[in-house]
């Protein structure tokens, strides 16, 4: 189930995708109801989320890995 984006400006793009995925991207929006634009806009939007939080995660793992090192060894044993 997806959120409602509110509205905001919009542009016009062009890109390539292979065709495959392009039928399966018209078959989705079909089946639920949604124009392809706004399909693009969700999917564009909720890689760029997953991208921003990811280094982030991974910065806390580091961090934590580096602060517990003597834990780490002890656990190893």
């Amino acid at each position: 189930m997806s959120s409602k984006l509110p509205d905001m400006p919009t542009i016009k793009i062009s890109s390539k995708v292979e065709e495959a995925v392009w039928n399966e991207l018209k078959d989705a929006a079909k089946e639920s109801h949604q124009n392809v634009s706004g399909m693009l806009t969700e999917a564009i939007s909720d890689y760029l989320q997953r991208r921003r939080i990811r280094p982030t995660v991974t910065n806390h793992l580091l961090d934590s890995i580096d602060e517990n090192e003597e834990l780490g060894r002890l656990l190893a044993k």
